[in-house]
């Protein structure tokens, strides 16, 4: 069994920070890619931000040079550190992480159940 808990969501002004955590626990051989996602009510989810096992970075047009995405493979963590937050950064944030729970078994992808954001005007 696996399990992702995202946490540090919470309610800033525009313009503000606030860095997201997500601990991956549970049957882990290996973590490869990682990710963050975001979701508004009727919308799909999108792709926020991707980091590698190597911790190459990808992302989202819409967040280049405000977020930041990192992992510690060591403590099976990722941050999204977010800054100069706009209203349109406000929803559900999703951490994805793709495990194989033992050497040569298949990455599986497995989410966390979300954490809140909401930027104020």
């Amino acid at each position: 069994q696996v399990q992702l808990v995202e946490s540090g969501g919470g309610l800033v002004q525009a313009g503000g920070s606030l860095t997201l955590s997500c601990a991956v626990s549970g049957s882990i051989f290996s973590i490869d890619a990682m990710g963050w996602y975001r979701q508004t009510p009727g919308n799909e989810r999108e792709l926020v931000a991707t980091i590698t096992s190597g911790s190459s970075a990808n992302y989202a047009d819409s967040v280049k040079g405000r977020f930041t995405i990192s992992r510690d493979n060591a403590k099976n963590m990722a941050y999204l550190q977010m800054s100069s937050l706009e209203p349109e950064d406000t929803a559900v944030y999703y951490c994805n992480a793709q495990i194989r729970s033992y050497r040569w078994g298949p990455a599986k992808g497995y989410w966390g159940q979300g954490t809140q954001v909401t930027v104020s005007s």
